[in-house]
């Protein structure tokens, strides 16, 4: 099937078809007069996880809070299913059917885990199929059912995070934006919380917006990926070929060129710069 070329508008069923889940064209973004990100375009197709790979302070999180309307963008346009949702009000987009999961899980620490889990289903109105979203998520979650009645601000980081991902799969969502699931965990939990995200991407079809610093995780569950520098997007492609690419390997994955010796990292410049 073939592509159309970007901004140029759908005029088949098929062309509908290939319409990007979620679209940033030349984006930017600032805190006062600091830029976070610059010129920023990505796109993220149906049915796929993306992942956006940078180093702390490279502009990941930005990217998320402009696209779910937390920051409104000082150019550019974010597109969510071919309709502009640039600045629009954080409660509108997630009532489209795009739900942020943020750095650092934000969990109601007072509310117990189930009446976290119905937070993330307040704008539905359909009680037997939430009812049974529960349940489904409780089984990519066990130990949240065992936790149920308990206050979620005494699980557990690696508990809280499922928790968070979980309130967002209640609101039935066609895209979520996941910010650094792995932070603060262990290897071990971030390993099977990695499993669970491509397991709901792979059952449930939901598109992933993934932003991470653990750049082997993501590439490894990824379908496609974007290299964060500066605010600049410096690097794109699919997550196989990625790999591959000798500055990700050193620089994002840590495997050095055995050929190369004595060369101080610091003074290896990048391809791409």
């Amino acid at each position: 099937m073939t592509t159309m070329p970007t901004g140029q508008p759908a005029a088949t069923s098929a062309a509908n078809d290939e319409t990007p889940m979620l679209r940033l064209q030349n984006v930017e973004s600032a805190y006062g007069p600091i830029k976070a990100i610059r010129g920023v375009s990505l796109q993220v197709r149906r049915g796929e996880i993306a992942a956006v790979l940078g180093s702390n302070g490279a502009g990941k999180t930005t990217i998320l809070k402009t696209i779910s309307g937390i920051i409104d963008p000082r150019k550019g346009t974010v597109e969510f299913k071919g309709e502009d949702i640039t600045a629009n009000d954080p409660s509108a987009i997630v009532r489209r059917g795009l739900m942020h999961v943020p750095e650092g899980r934000e969990v109601f620490p007072l509310l117990s885990v189930r009446d976290n889990l119905l937070m993330g289903a307040y704008t539905r109105r359909d009680g037997d199929a939430v009812a049974r979203d529960i349940e489904t998520v409780f089984g990519y979650f066990p130990i949240l059912r065992e936790r149920a009645a308990q206050d979620a601000g005494l699980l557990s980081g690696g508990q809280q995070q499922m928790l968070a991902i979980s309130r967002a799969l209640m609101a039935n969502p066609e895209l979520i934006l996941l910010d650094e699931p792995s932070l603060g965990l262990s290897p071990k939990l971030t390993k099977e919380i990695f499993e669970i995200v491509v397991r709901i991407n792979r059952e449930r079809g939901t598109t992933i917006l993934l932003v991470e610093q653990n750049a082997n995780m993501a590439l490894n569950a990824s379908d496609y990926g974007y290299v964060l520098e500066n605010g600049r997007i410096v690097m794109e492609d699919s997550c196989d070929r990625l790999r591959e690419k000798d500055d990700i390997k050193e620089f994002y994955l840590g495997m050095k060129d055995e050929g190369v010796r004595g060369e101080r990292r610091w003074k290896k410049k990048k391809t791409w710069r």
